[in-house]
């Protein structure tokens, strides 16, 4: 069984395979803000949570289309990554994306639906990061229903909501305790800012 990568070796991943300073460093935003996430779920693979959302954008070294989450699960499998880490990659995209919008999206087929609390958390991280800024869940629901996807935007919505009662609050909250911009020791040692 293959081990679950350490940041360095993640931040390490996606410099080789040629992601761009600015996708490192949102995936470092993303991290921070998964990992506060985490702290507050009982039950769930620190580890994973981290490395997931360290390499859930790796694909965007390939493409920035929606096809990013396929291509980072295949970078993924082809590093001999876990199962567990390759399905977080795939299925971070919003709340995951169902058969219809696979389907309408012309996406090869496959599972992009978030079901573990780990797959959960890194997509929700994402959803609440713009960039490297960390924003209130409705910024991803008015950009989903703005491009017109409404069921994208439930399950945003939904998402949120699970999530804020698991970790005893409105993840909302978030932007105010890490700071619209958080600190990303990571960020420092790489020397990326």
């Amino acid at each position: 069984m293959s081990r679950i990568p350490s940041d360095r070796k993640c931040i390490e991943y996606l410099i080789e395979e040629g992601c761009k300073k600015r996708v490192v460093i949102h995936c470092c935003t993303v991290r921070a803000v998964a990992e506060e996430m985490a702290k507050g779920i009982d039950g769930v693979d620190m580890d994973l949570i981290i490395a997931g959302a360290l390499l859930h954008d790796i694909g965007r070294s390939v493409d920035h289309s929606i096809l990013h989450a396929h291509h980072g699960a295949e970078i993924a499998i082809r590093r001999g990554l876990p199962q567990t880490l390759v399905d977080i990659i795939r299925k971070h995209t919003g709340a995951g994306l169902d058969e219809q919008d696979v389907e309408e999206l012309n996406l090869p087929p496959g599972d992009y639906m978030p079901r573990t609390l780990e797959e959960k958390i890194v997509a929700h991280a994402d959803n609440m990061v713009s960039d490297n800024r960390l924003v209130p869940h409705e910024h991803s629901v008015s950009k989903l229903v703005s491009k017109g996807a409404f069921r994208g935007a439930e399950r945003v919505e939904l998402l949120h909501m699970e999530l804020s009662d698991l970790y005893g609050e409105d993840l909302d909250s978030l932007v105010d305790l890490l700071g619209e911009y958080p600190t990303l020791k990571l960020v420092d040692e790489y020397e990326l800012s």
